[in-house]
């Protein structure tokens, strides 16, 4: 199934997309980056437009989405292809795949299918939604006219009209940063030539009254300098401010840096540390079990508000309008 894209202009006798920062401009024939959007006759066309090669029932908290409807059901889809090339990709099945394969479910059948399992949103995950914006899009439009949430888990790297167009739809965006956003690390392990655009979509994306949390996969001897997480969490605090949830995700091995070992808990504690030096009211640390910073607690007495185990919320102690029921410090969290 193909679906004629929006976000493209037409340049002389090519294409430029405008999905992703890449900017892909694309004679007859040609496919960008991402391996799914084509130029064809001077128009172009989205390649998995209504086919999802992953459609999975998750909790709400795997994306990860701490401040937000805390327990919900969530669809996740996601498509082949990504302008993106980790090669420590943990779906790269999916996102280093260049055809465009997967189920025929076009967006009725997928908010359907939502619905029927008491799902209370859909993500757009696994592989980079950018590039399929368009199918999301169609999708999320249903969803919310259905009452369900969309969020979105990217890798940042979507564009000024890319923002403005899932705007129109989206609730709330999960930002995964790699290796403590060192460019070496970007440029060398992901082939992206420009991290620093990623703050940008970040500003857009609040701009825009999408619902931020940001993720930083922490991965060891390669990309967990405490002076780059520095530079990384201080241009954060001035685009968010203290009250933005960051994670700190424990690397384990996977595609073609099989090589490295998981991430020691010992240095994502110390990044959580760094991060709570630095003013920010509700830091994470991810893919660690039983850990005691996967709970929220307040910034005002340090009471445990909200207790998690991995992808579980087991128990919430906020007041209903989010206010911490112990000294009643207002807690940004949407229950």
């Amino acid at each position: 199934m193909q679906g004629e894209a929006v976000l493209y202009e037409k340049v002389g006798g090519k294409v430029r997309c405008t999905a992703c920062r890449r900017y892909c401009t694309l004679a007859d024939g040609q496919i960008g980056f991402c391996g799914v959007r084509q130029n064809m006759g001077g128009r172009l066309y989205l390649n998995v437009y209504g086919r999802p090669m992953a459609v999975q029932i998750d909790p709400i908290e795997k994306k990860p989405v701490l401040h937000m409807h805390p327990g919900y059901r969530i669809l996740s889809i996601g498509t082949a292809g990504c302008d993106f090339a980790c090669q420590f990709c943990q779906n790269f099945e999916l996102s280093q795949r260049r055809r465009p394969e997967g189920y025929d479910m076009g967006p009725e059948d997928i908010v359907s299918e939502a619905i029927s399992y008491g799902c209370g949103g859909i993500a757009y995950t696994y592989n980079e939604p950018t590039i399929f914006s368009e199918f999301a899009r169609d999708v999320g439009v249903l969803a919310r006219r259905e009452g369900l949430i969309n969020i979105f888990v990217t890798n940042g790297f979507e564009t000024r009209e890319s923002v403005g167009f899932i705007s129109g739809f989206l609730d709330a965006a999960t930002v995964d940063f790699k290796g403590n956003a060192s460019k070496e690390f970007y440029r060398k392990v992901m082939s992206v030539f420009d991290v620093d655009l990623i703050y940008d979509t970040i500003a857009e994306m609040l701009a825009g009254g999408i619902h931020v949390e940001v993720t930083d996969l922490v991965v060891p001897r390669i990309g967990d300098s405490l002076d780059e997480a520095r530079a990384m969490l201080g241009r954060i605090m001035d685009i968010c401010g203290p009250d933005v949830p960051i994670s700190f995700l424990r690397f384990h091995p996977d595609y073609r840096l099989m090589s490295l070992p998981n991430t020691p808990v010992g240095v994502l504690e110390r990044h959580a540390e760094l991060a709570k030096s630095m003013g920010f009211h509700y830091v994470y640390i991810g893919n660690v079990p039983g850990h005691r910073l996967q709970n929220t607690y307040c910034p005002g007495c340090g009471s445990l508000l909200v207790e998690r185990d991995m992808m579980r919320t087991l128990r919430i102690r906020l007041t209903p309008d989010s206010r911490c029921p112990d000294c009643g410090y207002s807690i940004p969290f949407v229950l």
